[in-house]
């Protein structure tokens, strides 16, 4: 124990010198597959044959031969090492060098050049505890990918704080997630890993202020941290499903690969806040296999009927999540549930709106509107709800209409407004003062719109005969 809290000191003076070693490392390096950049070896799986000792002779010699016609010769690489130093900084070196029963620690590593340079910073950092001559990104991760592959647990950490305290920038965090999935998972990385998801997630919070193609752009660890975040500004979880199924389909062109990947991104998507209409489409496209089309689209259906606190959790949707009903018999009506939080309604003071999702009856398309509106008489304000539509060209639809709401003591929908109506555009009508009463008093402590700090609201439309 005292032997390895020693070596958490630096030991420079010794690294190379033969006067300090016990042994000799022998460095073969291969030209196979140059790497010019760090997500080109997402895929490279470090190999125990790729390891010799002077003692193992022939078998793991040809195991460890490429399978190639006339190989180039190796270009190779010595250095003096102690073996005590290694095998406490390196679980890699401690298990090679408890296979060789001599006294001499002589062994060989077999890498390709494009490891060359992280390999002997690794190798300078057992013996000195610094990476003084790397600074920057690309070439820390190299060394990153080299410490775990040779199990250097301190020099991950190392260059997991120097990361950190890098200012991020899209393109680095780009290199860090594009990092092999095994490192990524690794404990000691997890700081980093956890920072470039938050920058990432900030970085394009509101996806719709950036092109497509940049989204399209996206590696696959990053669409889904975007889409694992709760804090995504989106106008409602259908465009979520849009980005993540137009991703797949650019990146994944062949329908199989594209069905396993969406498959993969199903668990970030909170498919019971999409709305029927599109949900109804999933069934009918190929997006997905047709069971598992049919078990998404009934998984969310049912918990669409279940109260709000069995719903995944909710982003920040530019429009409201809404739940409908409908009917064709004995006449065409749509019946629309919208809640909205306590919060939600104070953030609507004093000229503020909230815009329900989208939803159809005849061939239109409408939605709700919830809004803090002020009277010029006496300047009070109060909450109103309207019932818009955003289609121009439209042929003429007459509509009942009613806004309900639910009330204490008995937690019942009531009727508080209903009208008739014939739209023929882009229009809005309704209520300026749904439930004549003022906004301090909506929203008082015993206010009896608000059970369990949510406004539970009604709207119902029907088709005139």
């Amino acid at each position: 124990m005292e032997l390895f809290m020693d070596l958490e000191r630096a030991f420079g003076f010794g690294f190379n010198n033969v006067r300090y070693s016990d042994g000799l490392l022998r460095i073969e390096i291969t030209n196979g597959g140059e790497i010019t950049s760090v997500d080109s070896v997402q895929d490279r799986k470090r190999r125990r044959k790729d390891v010799i000792t002077n003692g193992g002779g022939g078998e793991n010699e040809k195991e460890g031969m490429s399978v190639t016609t006339n190989p180039p010769a190796p270009r190779v690489t010595e250095l003096h090492i102690n073996s005590l130093i290694l095998a406490a900084k390196s679980q890699f070196f401690y298990k090679l060098f408890g296979m060789i029963e001599s006294a001499k620690k002589d062994v060989t590593l077999r890498i390709e050049a494009s490891e060359e340079e992280a390999v002997m910073e690794l190798l300078n950092f057992m013996y000195t505890n610094s990476l003084s001559s790397v600074t920057e990104v690309p070439a820390l991760l190299r060394v990153l990918m080299a410490s775990q592959k040779f199990e250097v647990t301190s020099c991950m950490e190392y260059c997991t704080r120097v990361l950190l305290n890098i200012p991020m920038t899209l393109p680095n965090v780009f290199l860090i997630l594009r990092l092999p999935s095994s490192l990524l998972r690794a404990e000691s990385v997890r700081p980093l890993i956890y920072a470039t998801m938050d920058y990432l997630i900030m970085y394009y919070k509101d996806i719709s202020k950036f092109p497509v193609e940049e989204l399209m752009a996206l590696p696959l660890v990053g669409i889904f941290t975007l889409l694992a975040s709760n804090d995504l500004m989106i106008a409602s979880e259908d465009i979520a499903y849009e980005v993540a199924l137009k991703w797949a389909k650019t990146n994944y062109p062949v329908l199989e690969e594209r069905q396993e990947i969406l498959g993969r991104l199903t668990r970030y998507i909170r498919f019971p806040y999409m709305t029927c209409s599109r949900l109804k489409k999933i069934l009918t496209s190929d997006d997905f296999t047709p069971p598992v089309a049919y078990k998404l689209v009934m998984d969310a259906l049912f918990i669409k009927a279940e109260p709000l606190d069995h719903w995944p959790v909710e982003r920040a949707y530019t429009y409201r999540p809404i739940k409908t009903v409908e009917f064709d018999v004995p006449h065409r009506q749509c019946i629309v549930y919208l809640d909205l939080t306590r919060k939600e309604c104070h953030a609507m003071y004093p000229s503020n709106q909230i815009y329900s999702e989208k939803f159809h009856l005849g061939g239109q398309e409408f939605l709700l509107l919830a809004s803090c509106n002020k009277y010029q008489q006496n300047g009070l304000h109060s909450f109103g709800l309207s019932l818009t539509t955003q289609e121009k060209g439209q042929v003429s639809l007459t509509v009942d209409y009613e806004f309900s709401a639910r009330w204490k003591p008995t937690n019942e929908f009531f009727i508080r407004s209903k009208a008739k109506y014939k739209f023929t555009g882009v229009e809005c009508i309704g209520y300026m003062d749904l439930f004549g009463t003022t906004w301090a008093s909506f929203l008082g402590e015993y206010s009896p719109y608000f059970i369990n700090d949510v406004l539970h609201l009604r709207a119902q439309l029907s088709i005139c005969p």
